[in-house]
């Protein structure tokens, strides 16, 4: 009985295990996910200052790395945008018609369509978070908005409205991705951001890249930092995102350590099963012992015992955790509550790597669970009586 116990613990420990890294792997992939919608695979930014010149010349020699497979051009600074008496600060960003083979932000519109005009008759794409600060619907608003942004090079501050460049905009339509870009940012077109910005001929503020394959990523990008220079800095999406993808890589590795110590007090379990077991065979042991069993053989029975043990509460566990995944994944027992999420259920997602991780956890614990009982009983008093 007690030994069933213990592999129910460790049955128990192994599914939780098993089932929260599924979880943590599942939110990964849908911030992966939502965050590949308006990030590049590649982006170019100057190394001092917020502007750097790339030029025709160089656009066309990055068309002939192999695996690229469109650049954007990108002008941005911040703006505030203002309707009537509404009024926000935004993040304007201005990109070219290869937008689209970039970045995945035409296909999350909720209104409107994904129309950024030209330089003369700008319109302009909100998030959801933005057109709601500034009260429009921009599928149907008439009036246009005022948007006020800094000109590169005004030193003079004696009249500060010199200093801004004012330009007058129309909506058509609004994207939802995810809060950090929908309560942010503001999509215009390229040619109309740099002459309110008083950009020079080849200046931008930033170029992104989007490339054929995500395995191509780092030879486009070490290709990419060879023919601009040190003057523009080369980073991929994990390094755009660095600390966001850190902080989860860290709060799963931290609740691995959480359910490790779970699985070490499930241990303890095992361990009294395995000292019992060894009271109760005191005898056999000392048979064995007469018999000619040494005791490194009188160990290892016991050694073997307690990995028996761990291996049928490693095993449940697993198949135990595999059918909860299928359950939630088909009938989404566990839901998401609120109404701001983008899925209603708690996503997962099976990695093979966590399986043989915590396979080893597991069969690591119950070998130092089981080497006390086991090396007390190699160490059993010997004695023969008549």
């Amino acid at each position: 009985m007690i030994a069933w116990v213990s592999v129910g613990a460790i049955t128990v420990g192994t599914a939780a295990l098993i089932i929260i890294l599924s979880a943590f792997n599942g939110f990964e992939s849908l911030v992966k996910s939502l965050y590949s919608s308006f990030y590049a695979d590649i982006r170019i930014e100057p190394v001092k200052g917020k502007t750097l010149v790339i030029t025709e010349h160089q656009f066309e020699a990055m068309y002939k790395i192999p695996g690229l497979k469109a650049v954007t051009r990108v002008a941005e600074e911040k703006a505030l945008l203002q309707n009537g008496e509404f009024q926000t600060v935004v993040f304007l960003k201005g990109v070219d018609d290869d937008y689209g083979q970039v970045a995945g932000v035409p296909e999350k519109m909720v209104r409107g369509n994904f129309n950024l005009g030209n330089a003369d008759s700008p319109r302009v794409v909100l998030g959801v978070g933005i057109e709601n600060a500034i009260g429009v619907f921009t599928d149907r608003s008439i009036l246009p908005l005022t948007l006020y942004m800094p000109k590169k090079g005004a030193n003079d501050l004696s009249n500060p409205m010199d200093a801004l460049g004012v330009g007058l905009v129309r909506t058509s339509g609004s994207f939802a991705i995810q809060q950090d870009f929908d309560n942010k940012y503001v999509l215009t077109n390229l040619d109309f951001t740099r002459q309110y910005l008083n950009y020079g001929e080849d200046e931008y503020s930033a170029a992104e890249v989007s490339v054929q394959s995500a395995d191509q990523v780092p030879l486009v990008k070490q290709q990419l930092a060879v023919l601009l220079g040190s003057r523009a800095r080369v980073l991929d999406r994990y390094e755009q995102n660095k600390t966001l993808y850190t902080t989860i890589r860290l709060e799963k590795w931290a609740i691995y350590g959480i359910f490790t110590l779970i699985l070490l007090v499930a241990a303890f379990n095992m361990v009294g099963a395995l000292t019992m077991l060894v009271l109760e065979k005191q005898k056999d042991i000392q048979v064995l012992q007469a018999m000619g069993a040494s005791r490194q053989m009188i160990r290892k029975i016991f050694l073997t015992e307690g990995l028996v043990l761990a291996g049928i509460g490693a095993g449940v566990g697993m198949l135990l955790a595999v059918l909860l995944y299928y359950l939630q994944i088909n009938y989404k027992l566990v839901p998401l509550q609120g109404e701001s999420f983008l899925i209603d259920y708690y996503p997962v997602k099976l990695v093979a790597a966590d399986f043989l991780l915590v396979a080893v956890t597991v069969i690591a614990i119950g070998i130092l669970a089981s080497w006390f009982p086991a090396d007390r009983a190699a160490k059993q008093a010997f004695e023969l009586r008549n």
